[in-house]
């Protein structure tokens, strides 16, 4: 494939408060490794790392999986590029919780045989973020933070991070890690895209308070905001059509069709996106990454490829141009989620008391 000019690389910023620096784009990993299930576009180990040696001429370095995905393959196929690497030019992060060989949950025992095993698969003695995958309200969180804490302490973690929590989750771990003196989580990985921003509403807000770097996963809601479908012609392929032939496959990240179709509000978003792209010259998955890579909360955020043609148009969002304000300001207005009480109320009486040392918003719905 071409060169990558340099002008065009990926470009880097700090993760949260922490001095670690990562690639404004993650490559997510969801799709290496096929656990059976048969979803369209899951990759060899092959293709895997043609995507990874691609991902590496954009100047990527941030890396992300989890132990849960294609059942430990998408860490096994990491493991074995990453072996033949220099390791300390890449920032790994992998999760913990979901239901996987060894258990589930956040509880000492089971974040500490997750990581052993996920070192293993991913061939290395540590972990650049290690997190945590959801809330669990099986362990007190308490011996979680202490687990997380006693694994920086050890170093087979550098970093960690939280991951699909709401604001009050987060909040509390914020302040239990200040009560007890433990390192601090530095990232939330949360849902986030022009389709889904009621994220926004809360755990947004803590991340802005406390310096906790987002992560947006799903930035295109399974290729929902890149141009390929319209309102009168259905998915037949990909991702969505493979969730239209059998509703019971819709998740979060692959919405149900039946839910999308008479939504009017995503079929003006994406008029609004398909206006935009043709005045910059770019593809409408690529001003959709560009308007999340322009809120200052979000350092990095996470793409998924089925093809290297994919990869490289996403991987264009990156650097070299920018969304005016004006057009960042029209993506806001059509996209904006109706507000709830108390955050409508809140937010509107407050429009007159922004006191700019005191606390700053991280979205501007009250303005």
């Amino acid at each position: 494939m071409a060169a990558v000019p340099e002008e065009n690389k990926l470009s880097y910023n700090f993760l949260g408060r922490s001095g670690l620096k990562v690639a404004n784009i993650c490559l997510g990993t969801m799709t290496f490794g096929d656990s059976g299930v048969k979803r369209p576009g899951q990759a060899t180990e092959e293709y895997s790392h043609q995507v990874l040696d691609r991902y590496v001429q954009w100047g990527g370095n941030f890396l992300d999986t989890a132990d849960v995905y294609s059942q430990g393959l998408s860490e096994k196929f990491i493991g074995s590029w990453l072996s033949k690497q220099s390791r300390e030019q890449f920032v790994v992060a992998t999760k913990v919780r979901g239901n996987s060989a060894v258990g589930v949950g956040l509880s000492r025992r089971h974040i500490v045989n997750s990581i052993e095993r996920s070192l293993e698969r991913l061939q290395t003695d540590y972990v650049d973020l290690y997190q945590m995958h959801l809330w669990d309200d099986g362990t007190p969180i308490e011996e979680t933070l202490r687990a997380f804490d006693d694994l920086v302490r050890c170093g087979k973690v550098r970093y960690i991070g939280a991951s699909n929590v709401v604001g009050w989750q987060l909040q509390k771990i914020v302040c239990t890690s200040e009560k007890l003196g433990l390192n601090p989580f530095i990232s939330l990985q949360q849902q986030y895209s022009l389709a889904c921003r009621e994220t926004e509403f809360e755990p947004l807000q803590v991340c802005k308070t406390e310096g906790l770097g987002v992560l947006p996963w799903s930035p295109l809601k399974g290729g929902l905001l890149s141009g390929k479908y319209t309102r009168d012609s259905p998915p037949t392929s990909g991702r969505l059509g493979w969730v239209r032939e059998d509703e019971k496959r819709a998740s979060q990240a692959m919405p149900d069709w039946s839910a999308l179709e008479g939504n009017d509000q995503i079929w003006n978003i994406i008029d609004a996106l398909q206006d935009i792209a043709k005045s910059h010259g770019k593809s409408m998955a690529q001003v959709s990454l560009r308007w999340l890579l322009q809120k200052d909360v979000v350092p990095s955020v996470i793409i998924g490829a089925t093809s290297l043609e994919q990869l490289d148009d996403n991987l264009g969002a990156s650097s070299g141009w920018a969304l005016s304000s004006e057009e960042m300001a029209r993506l806001d207005e059509v996209s904006q989620p109706r507000i709830p009480y108390p955050y409508e109320m809140i937010w509107r009486l407050n429009r007159s008391r922004r006191n700019p040392y005191q606390s700053s918003y991280f979205v501007s719905n009250s303005d």
